[in-house]
C-alpha cells in the first residue's frame, strides 16, 4: 500500500529518499563492452542468443523488411504515429540554433558555427518494454538538427524479427538504418563499431539497468543523451482533485518499472487517505499490475504537506522527472517551480498526454538530475564550433592586456605567441 507521510512529522531523509536497484552490474558490463570491443559481430550474435533466445545470421533489417513492417503495423496506431510526429516536429522546431557572427570592432569577427552531429545511434528498448513513441521523441530533434545518419538499434522477438509498429514509427520518422541487436552489446557496437553496425558520434535513448550502465562506461568514447534511472512522478495537488483521477496518475508511472516512483504531495489529509485507497482499488485492473504493485510499495508515497507553497518546495528538492500541478491555478505556481523535467499544468493534462503525442520531448532527466540537466532536445544532436579573426593592427591594440595576462599566469610562451608577431626580426607582412 503506498505510504502517507506528514511533512511536519517526517524526517527529510525518508521524504527525499530514493530507492536505487541495489546490484551492479559493473562488472558484467564491463566484460561485455570488451568481448563485443574486440569480436564485433561474432559476438553480438552470441548474446542475441544468449540473452535473446534468437539466432541470427544477419544483424541488420534491410529496407524492404521495414517497409513489410510498416504495412503489417496496426493502422489506428500508424494514422496516430503520424499525427504526433508532426505535433514533436512543431515543437522541437523552435529550438533550432542559427550561427551567428559578430563584428563590433574594427578587424575582428568571433562566431559560432551549429553543426549537427554525423552520426547517431538511437536505443529502442524490446521485450515488455517495446515504445514506438521513444523512436519518435529520440529520432525527430535529431533529423531536425540536421544528423545525416540515424542508426536504430532494438532488440528482436523470438521470431527474430523487429515488431512491425516499432518499423513503421522508423519509417515513419526517418531512420536511416535498422539493427536487431540490444542491450548492453548494442550499446557497444554503436560506440566502437562492428562489421556490420558503423561507430557513431552519440547514443540516445532509454533502457534498463544493462544499458544505462553501457551508456555510462562508453561515455568519452562516444557522447551520450543521459543516464536515466527509473521513471517518476510527482503531483502536487489541492483537496479540490477527484483521488480517481490523482491515483490513475500515480499509476501509469509505477506500471513501468518495479523501481518506479510515484508520489503524490498535497496539502489535503483528506484528498491523502482517498487516494491512497483509489490506488489499491484500480491497482489490481492494470495489465502489468504486478510491476506497479512492486513499485508502489517499495517506493510509492503521499506526503501531507503544510501548504501548496511548501508541496512546490518539496518537488523542487526532489527534482522529479515529471511534475503534475493538479491545482486550481497552475501558472500562479509554474514560475515558483525550479527543478523538473517537464511540467503538467492543471487538472486536463496527464502525463500520458506528454509521453504520447503534446509534442515537448519525454526523454528527460531522472534520479533528481533535473537540478541540472535537461529534456532530449535539438541541442542535444549538434556541437558548436567558435572561430576568432583579427587583423594585425587589432592584435597590435590588444598586444599588452594579452601578454601581461599571460605573464601574470607563468605562461610566457603564452605572452611570446603575441609579443614575436611585433618583433621587427620576426614580424609578417600581414594586413
Amino acid at each position: 500500500m503506498i505510504r502517507i507521510l506528514k511533512e511536519a512529522e517526517t524526517n527529510r531523509g525518508e521524504i527525499f529518499a530514493r530507492e536505487d536497484p541495489v546490484d551492479s552490474v559493473e562488472e558484467p558490463v564491463r566484460a561485455i563492452l570488451a568481448q563485443v570491443k574486440a569480436r564485433g559481430d561474432e559476438a553480438l550474435k552470441e548474446y542475441t542468443k544468449a540473452f535473446d533466445g534468437v539466432e541470427l545470421t544477419s544483424l541488420e533489417v534491410g529496407p524492404g523488411a521495414v517497409d513489410e513492417g510498416f504495412r503489417s503495423a496496426d493502422p489506428l496506431l500508424v494514422e496516430i504515429l503520424y499525427r504526433a510526429a508532426e505535433r514533436i516536429a512543431a515543437f522541437h522546431q523552435h529550438q533550432v540554433r542559427n550561427s551567428f557572427l559578430v563584428n563590433e570592432e574594427d578587424g575582428i569577427l568571433m562566431g559560432q558555427k551549429v553543426l549537427p552531429l554525423a552520426r547517431v545511434g538511437l536505443y529502442v528498448p524490446g521485450g515488455t518494454a517495446a515504445y514506438p513513441s521513444s523512436v519518435l521523441m529520440n529520432c525527430i530533434p535529431a533529423k531536425l538538427a540536421g544528423v545525416k545518419e540515424i542508426c536504430m538499434v532494438t532488440p528482436p522477438g523470438k521470431n527474430g524479427k523487429i515488431p512491425p509498429n516499432i518499423l513503421a514509427a522508423a519509417r515513419i520518422c526517418g531512420v536511416d538504418r535498422v539493427f536487431r541487436v540490444g542491450g548492453a552489446q548494442a550499446v557497444a557496437a554503436l560506440a566502437y563499431g562492428t562489421e556490420s553496425i558503423p561507430k557513431v558520434d552519440k547514443i540516445v535513448g532509454p533502457g534498463k539497468q544493462f544499458v544505462a550502465e553501457a551508456k555510462k562506461q562508453v561515455f568519452g568514447q562516444v557522447g551520450i543523451d543521459m543516464v536515466a534511472g527509473p521513471s517518476e512522478i510527482l503531483v502536487i495537488a489541492d483537496g479540490k482533485c477527484r483521488p480517481e483521477i490523482v491515483a490513475a496518475d500515480l499509476l501509469s508511472q509505477a506500471e513501468h518499472d518495479p523501481n518506479a516512483s510515484a508520489v503524490l504531495v498535497t496539502d489535503s489529509a483528506a484528498l491523502a487517505e482517498a487516494v491512497q485507497a483509489a490506488v489499491e482499488e484500480q491497482l489490481p485492473k492494470l495489465l502489468r499490475k504486478d510491476i506497479a504493485r512492486a513499485s508502489i510499495d517499495r517506493n510509492g508515497k503521499i506526503i501531507v504537506a503544510q501548504s501548496l507553497d511548501t508541496a512546490v518546495e518539496i518537488a523542487n528538492e526532489i527534482a522529479p522527472e515529471h511534475l503534475e500541478l493538479c491545482v486550481e491555478q497552475p501558472f500562479d505556481y509554474l514560475d515558483k517551480i525550479q527543478n523538473a523535467g517537464s511540467v503538467f499544468l492543471g487538472r486536463n493534462c496527464p502525463e500520458a498526454l506528454g509521453d504520447y503525442f503534446a509534442g515537448p520531448n519525454h526523454t528527460l532527466p531522472t534520479s533528481g538530475t533535473a537540478r541540472f540537466s535537461s529534456p532530449l532536445s535539438v541541442d542535444d544532436f549538434v556541437k558548436k564550433m567558435q572561430y576568432t579573426y583579427y587583423t594585425k593592427r587589432a592584435l597590435e591594440k590588444a598586444q599588452m592586456s594579452v601578454s601581461n595576462f599571460a605573464k601574470k599566469e607563468g605562461l610566457t610562451g603564452h605572452a611570446r605567441s603575441v609579443d614575436i608577431r611585433f618583433d621587427p626580426a620576426f614580424a609578417e607582412e600581414t594586413p
